[in-house]
């Protein structure tokens, strides 16, 4: 497939992209004539897939930089930075996470801790840089991967991390709020992602028990054209989360804890 031909290539900064649904977002953007931005605390796999997908397509651009979402102040200049790099960010991704988790109560505090301080307090640091760029640019499109798991309550290990994508969900649907009406909001778009099951290093251990499953290319593909079409929120794949998520939503807590 050739690549679009564009005199001006749109940016696109990915966090957590050195595995599973971030470097496959990298891989599929690129394909589609962007320019990438990328970052994770893992650099020697971003280096390894930045020579990939230069391999793949020669006339994009690829920059990475090493970043941990729990170090605030670096989140910052890491955004800076590839904005001075580019010289604008068109979209930016929040899709660094962690699913570490342990039933409430059982001694797995750290843990917990660890996911809730990642998925949630890391995500409030991008989401406050991110602004902080499309303000000044005034333009842009915000883009934060949540879960199905935040559409309910979820039990044992995956409480904490459900509770952390339902707030990482909100704060974007805030941002939205309040742009809505404005100015800037015609210029700034804000998209929430909330995936289903889809294969990623993250899930391999359960990736062959779990129902549902599908694999991490078509999973990101349904990402990326929520992304591209700058939808407001949307279950991805669609089929079958999309009706799944009323069911989550809606069902007896009986019958909500046979479909789980």
């Amino acid at each position: 497939m050739s690549e679009p031909r564009e005199s001006s290539p749109k940016t696109i900064l990915i966090t957590g992209a050195s595995s599973g649904l971030g470097a496959e977002m990298a891989r599929q953007f690129a394909a589609k004539g962007y320019d990438l931005a990328l970052c994770a605390r893992r650099t020697d796999r971003l280096q390894e897939l930045a020579v990939e997908i230069t391999a793949a397509h020669p006339r994009r651009r690829v920059e990475y930089l090493a970043m941990d979402v729990n170090d605030h102040d670096r989140v910052f200049e890491v955004f800076r930075e590839f904005r001075a790099l580019f010289g604008r960010l068109d979209r930016i991704v929040v899709n660094a996470g962690l699913g570490k988790g342990a039933p409430l109560g059982t001694g797995g505090f750290e843990a917990n801790r660890e996911t809730a301080m990642t998925n949630f307090v890391g995500a409030l640091a991008q989401t406050e840089a991110a602004m902080e760029v499309f303000r000044d640019q005034q333009a842009g499109h915000l883009v934060m991967v949540s879960s199905m798991s935040a559409m309910r309550g979820m039990p044992k290990t995956m409480t904490t991390y459900a509770a952390t994508k339902v707030g990482a969900a909100w704060l974007a649907e805030g941002l939205r709020n309040e742009l809505h009406g404005k100015k800037l909001g015609e210029s700034v778009k804000v998209t929430v992602l909330y995936p289903g099951y889809i294969a990623s290093e993250m899930n391999e251990h359960v990736a062959q028990k779990t129902k549902m499953m599908v694999s991490t290319e078509k999973g990101v593909r349904a990402m990326v054209d929520a992304i591209v079409a700058e939808k407001g929120s949307a279950c991805v794949p669609p089929l079958p989360w999309a009706p799944l998520s009323v069911v989550m939503k809606h069902a007896p807590l009986g019958l909500f804890k046979k479909l789980m």
